[in-house]
């Protein structure tokens, strides 16, 4: 991507850092709040095309600080915000500020575009274009499943891929579809072309080794 090279060669070194400790430290502040004082207090915080044309500005930024999980349990909210942040962080370690910035922000105007089809939106699609791009960048990581079970990434990251094909396609209507479609604009920049080719190239082997199979079993 010539452009995005071109724009960190000019703005890199003006580049934040650790945004994704700055949504951390946001969700942990949003939950402890929640947990202690005042249950509802995510409803004022979410995407709604409603309340944003009221006046509500604040929560183009502030859905980023709802939990990404509601439970009481605060090892298991720990973990989910840990596993984020460090998500977050290895594709900045990666990649740079910048370019890590830049994915974050088309996630972001991602869940704005998602907001302005369907009225609501959130950060879950933005969460899962971060996995997803982790695993494209890191295949042969391991996470344990269940606490327990060592698996590689690339094959949680395809299955949370057809999952999220499935949601697409049977999310009820064209509005909510193009919601989940746009909620990857970050992917889509960074990866769509990538993606398309590898998939490309995958089937153009399998239909080589068919061929070639075929040959044999000719002869």
């Amino acid at each position: 991507m010539n452009w995005l090279t071109k724009m960190e060669y000019k703005y890199g070194r003006r580049a934040p850092q650790r945004l994704m400790l700055l949504v951390a430290g946001g969700q942990i502040i949003a939950w402890l709040a929640m947990m202690l004082f005042y249950a509802p207090l995510p409803l004022h915080l979410v995407l709604d095309r409603w309340s944003l044309f009221r006046g509500q500005i604040w929560r183009l930024i502030t859905f980023l600080f709802v939990p990404v999980s509601f439970t009481p349990n605060p090892l298991f909210f720990a973990l989910s915000v840990y596993l984020i942040y460090w998500i977050g962080s290895s594709l900045e370690n990666a990649w740079g500020s910048f370019k890590f910035d830049v994915y974050l922000g088309l996630g972001v105007l991602g869940a704005w575009l998602a907001c302005l089809l369907t009225g609501t939106g959130s950060a879950m699609s933005l969460y899962y274009s971060l996995f997803f791009a982790f695993a494209y960048l890191f295949p042969e990581v391991q996470l344990l499943l269940f606490f327990i079970i060592p698996v590689k990434v690339k094959w949680l990251g395809a299955i949370a891929g057809i999952l999220y094909l499935l949601n697409i396609i049977f999310a009820g209507s064209l509005a909510s579809s193009l919601a989940l479609i746009v909620g990857m604009l970050n992917f889509l920049v960074f990866f769509g072309k990538g993606t398309f080719l590898a998939i490309k190239r995958e089937i153009e082997q399998r239909r080589r080794r068919r061929e070639w199979q075929n040959q044999w079993r000719d002869r």
